[in-house]
């Protein structure tokens, strides 16, 4: 490849990866203010009943708007993928658990606050964000489809600066009389921008790049989400050195919260300089465009091959979800749901608490996570650099055993309450295991195995990602500070589900996923594609 077009292509994929660091800046930025977030809105509730219920009312209305969004997006995908009566059946079955989960979970006791009640309110003010990243993982296809894969970016941009902003300050631009709700709707506001940028980003650089090196180049955007976590786990820690907790509860948490103001600030100003993906450019008829992009990306003897193969992909750009039938959805939304399963981000949101309940101090546990940080950015480069050379499926067997191994006995390290120095290493044992497979691996298999045809069927496997990181993050307050399993099982319990999860998630990419080495998004039609009859 010549060299000013491998130059080009390098240049316009690190901005594309900034929404990559935003993603990774914006979910992690948590880790730090846990504990700060719980004293400032979680412990005054024990202390003012009147405060406590006007807080768990709110809590309340908030899960319920929740999960209503949730549940009409999931129905949403429903009436994309089915027509009729099944599209329906599935779209009461939903509505009727749903709401019977709600009542059951939620609505059938009583408003007293308890110690679980807090846990649960606790689960969903650092969670939130989730709920936002539902939301914009499910339109990402739409927004994908028609404003583009740059604007969408934009779009993505502009939502993180106002996170970062009203996050640090809710009770400055308060929008709802209430410190709480206000901060709950700032934090879902950069979740929506974190689920765009998680579809748009890692799809904008598979659709730039070449075959040969597309897996090295988004992989590059998981190794920019790593990245973005350790900048802010370095943020978080100096911003806390020294300090006395009374300040952190006051004031630190907003300070970590506002220092997303800056790469956000900086991925939008640099969005404005790269191009609209050939792809999308096709398909909205402006192929004079496309041309001009493949030029700069591919070289002058294989880009009227290359143009004529993505404008003959995208000749049925509409054609149904469903077109290449029901494993292909089944196989993204299964990659996405595992990779949350192993509990990969309970150790990146709750690494803090996970430290402090081993005995450490709050500078020493923000120190400890600064490590796991960096395993985690080191053993992403090992996947960067493996994942063109040994293939997809191995790496992801190979990982997901590997974080099964270290997550069984870290439940047991807890267990026989031996958590010094053993718990760490099975920690960071874990975290590489993650970085080099599922971490930047599922990333690549999401963005090259749906064809082009049906790309938008992408924001099913991206909501679905979502959905499972929120379930993971609101319910591990509620199994680690249980005292029913914190007496009975030391703080072990969860560690062990999340070991089940790794040995389900080997069997799965062993038995169902195919290998996508090598191919181009072109062959991955050919090979879902159902033969004539």
């Amino acid at each position: 490849m010549e060299k000013n077009t491998s130059q080009f292509i390098v240049g316009i994929t690190l901005v594309a990866t900034l929404g990559g660091l935003l993603f990774g800046y914006d979910t992690a930025v948590i880790n730090g203010a846990t504990d700060a977030l719980r004293e400032f809105f979680v412990a005054p509730l024990f202390e003012n009943s009147q405060l406590a219920q006007k807080v768990i009312w709110q809590y309340q209305v908030a899960v319920l708007l929740s999960f209503s969004l949730v549940g009409i997006l999931i129905t949403s995908f429903f009436f994309r993928l089915y027509h009729g009566a099944k599209a329906v059946l599935w779209t009461v079955a939903l509505w009727a658990m749903g709401g019977f989960t709600v009542y059951y979970f939620l609505l059938s006791g009583s408003n007293e606050l308890t110690d679980e009640l807090a846990n649960s309110i606790k689960g969903f003010t650092i969670s939130s964000a989730l709920i936002g990243c539902i939301i914009g993982g499910s339109i990402g296809g739409y927004v994908s489809q028609s404003i583009g894969r740059k604007k969408g970016l934009i779009l993505a941009a502009i939502l993180f600066f106002i996170s970062a902003l009203g996050s640090a300050i809710p009770d400055k631009i308060d929008l709802f009389g209430s410190v709480f709700s206000s901060f709950i709707f700032y934090r879902v506001i950069g979740g929506v921008g974190v689920g765009l940028a998680s579809m748009l980003s890692p799809m904008y650089i598979a659709e730039i790049a070449p075959a040969n090196i597309r897996g090295r180049l988004v992989s590059y955007n998981q190794f920019a989400i790593i990245f973005g976590m350790l900048v802010v786990y370095f943020v978080n820690y100096f911003i806390a050195k020294g300090q006395p907790e009374e300040w952190i509860n006051a004031l630190g948490w907003r300070y970590m919260f506002g220092s997303e103001l800056i790469p956000a600030a900086l991925f939008l100003i640099f969005l404005f300089f790269v191009p609209e993906t050939p792809r999308f450019l096709v398909l909205k008829d402006q192929n004079d465009e496309a041309l001009k992009v493949l030029k700069k990306v591919t070289p002058m003897s294989e880009v009227e091959r290359v143009f004529g193969e993505v404008k003959n992909s995208l000749i049925e750009h509409k054609r149904p979800w469903l077109s290449y039938g029901g494993l292909i959805i089944v196989i993204g939304i299964l990659l996405s749901v595992f990779q949350q399963f192993v509990g990969i981000n309970v150790v990146l949101y709750y690494a803090g608490d996970i430290f402090r309940t081993m005995g450490a101090g709050n500078d020493a546990s923000l120190l400890q996570t600064i490590i796991v940080g960096a395993v985690n950015l080191s053993f992403t480069v090992v996947a960067i650099l493996t994942v063109d050379r040994f293939g997809r499926k191995p790496l992801m067997i190979m990982g997901a055993l590997g974080m099964a191994f270290s997550m069984i006995m870290l439940g047991f390290a807890f267990y026989f309450q031996s958590v010094g120095l053993l718990a760490l290493i099975l920690m960071l044992l874990y975290t590489a295991f993650f970085a080099m497979s599922w971490g930047p691996v599922c990333w690549v298999m999401l963005s090259e195995i749906f064809p082009n045809s049906i790309r938008g069927a992408l924001s099913i496997a991206v909501a679905a990602q979502w959905l499972a990181n929120l379930i993971v993050s609101w319910t591990f307050p509620m199994m680690n500070e249980n005292n029913f399993l914190t007496n009975t099982f030391h703080n072990g319990f969860a560690y062990w589900i999340y070991g089940i999860m790794g040995i389900l998630a080997a069997l799965f990419v062993w038995k169902l996923v195919p290998e996508t080495k090598g191919r181009s998004l072109e062959d991955m039609e050919k090979l879902w594609a159902k033969p004539d009859k």
